[in-house]
């Protein structure tokens, strides 16, 4: 069951088009990962999907009554304010204690509630956006380049994290990333974006797409991790889609 379908999507900021006719799904229960060069319309693909920015031409559709839960690539708090985990977990929506317990359980930061925000580590304010972004118990959990700024021993640390938040919730995943050597490892669905879907399907299947390796070249810097967790589906059925649409500046 898809929980969100794009159709034929456009977006454009005054004069210039930033993504062209993209059509994708998100289905239950699903890790989708969308990876493309700065540039690409990436965080415009996912600021359509949330409603912050209307699409030129195409449509959203969300099934009835599906919830989503959001974790930006950053979020600037001021390092003088005096404001604690709980306390910031509360803002906007008057989440209950046993609502935030349980988001920072799932997070994998059940100590941090007391803790000051601004004494937190890099990492653990990532995982504090994900357990307010897990308040409410999201149906769809969409990451855009959550663990920026992390070392990569961080970054593997909280993709396993998302992992255990998917088995343990049932909640599908649409996360873009840029680190494509490990980002792969929990993925059912690969999207490559650049103004246009260039080519989708398993990880192996986008790695050998030549439209991925036209963006991203052949070497290691480009290359996929193809490491699969047991749950994963055999998908043989998925191949790449390509579109002859122009790429946006």
């Amino acid at each position: 069951m898809s929980l969100i379908e794009v159709n034929d999507l456009s977006v454009c900021y005054g004069a210039r088009t930033v993504l062209s006719r993209v059509s994708m799904r998100i289905d239950a229960g699903e890790i989708v990962t969308i990876v493309g060069p700065n540039g690409s319309g990436k965080t415009s693909l996912l600021r359509a999907l949330i409603g912050a920015v209307k699409p030129a031409r195409g449509t959203v559709l969300r099934s009835n009554g599906v919830k989503i839960g959001y974790v930006p690539q950053k979020l600037h708090i001021d390092g003088t304010l005096p404001i604690t985990v709980k306390r910031f977990l509360k803002l906007p929506c008057g989440a209950t204690a046993s609502q935030i317990e349980l988001a920072l359980t799932q997070a994998g930061v059940p100590d941090l509630g007391n803790a000051q925000l601004s004494q937190l580590s890099g990492g653990q304010f990532q995982r504090v956006l994900l357990a307010r972004a897990l308040i409410g118990t999201p149906d769809v959990l969409l990451l855009d380049e959550a663990t920026q700024g992390l070392d990569q021993r961080g970054s593997a640390s909280f993709y396993q994290q998302i992992e255990q938040v998917r088995q343990n919730t049932g909640c599908a995943v649409l996360m873009i990333s840029h680190e494509l050597h490990v980002v792969m490892s929990a993925s059912d669905r690969v999207i490559c974006l650049n103004g246009h879907v260039c080519c989708e399907g398993t990880p192996a299947v986008v790695a050998s797409a030549p439209e991925y390796r036209a963006l991203f070249g052949t070497g290691t810097g480009g290359a996929l991790a193809l490491y699969r967790h047991e749950h994963d589906h055999g998908h043989d059925h998925d191949n790449c889609e390509h579109t002859h649409t122009e790429a946006a500046e």
